[in-house]
């Protein structure tokens, strides 16, 4: 059966565009990289499922969890390209922007179920 109410597209879709501004200069190495983890994985039906998926994917990438508060800041020497906060992923930032901002854009292309509006029965004549 075919869910009439599924998202169409990718969680990829997500991603785009970049936002103007970032946390630390590893974020859109991170960004870049959930993108291109999720090109292919189908946007999922509930707000639940795909925080979960972005996450998991989040910790895959980087090797930390975004529920853990003991730090705002990971370095990840992959993500280091040069200049001061080379390799700095701004976690506060994934937390309170960009993992919200991901979701905001899901909700707008989560269809939702019609609410039906009863219409009084006219007479015929």
């Amino acid at each position: 059966m075919i869910d009439e109410f599924a998202p169409v597209g990718t969680i990829a879709d997500l991603f785009d565009p970049e936002p103007a501004t970032w946390g630390l200069r590893g974020d859109p190495y991170v960004w870049r990289s959930l993108r291109t983890m999720l090109a292919k994985r189908v946007l999922p039906t509930s707000e639940r499922d795909l925080v979960e998926i972005l996450r998991s994917s989040f910790r895959w990438t980087t090797g930390n969890d975004l529920q853990d508060q003991t730090t705002d800041r990971i370095y990840r020497e992959e993500l280091a390209r040069g200049g001061m906060s080379s390799g700095q992923v701004d976690l506060e930032i994934w937390r309170n922007v960009l993992l919200p901002l991901l979701v905001e854009r899901w909700r707008i292309l989560a269809p939702t179920p019609v609410q039906l509006v009863q219409q009084p029965i006219q007479a015929v004549q």
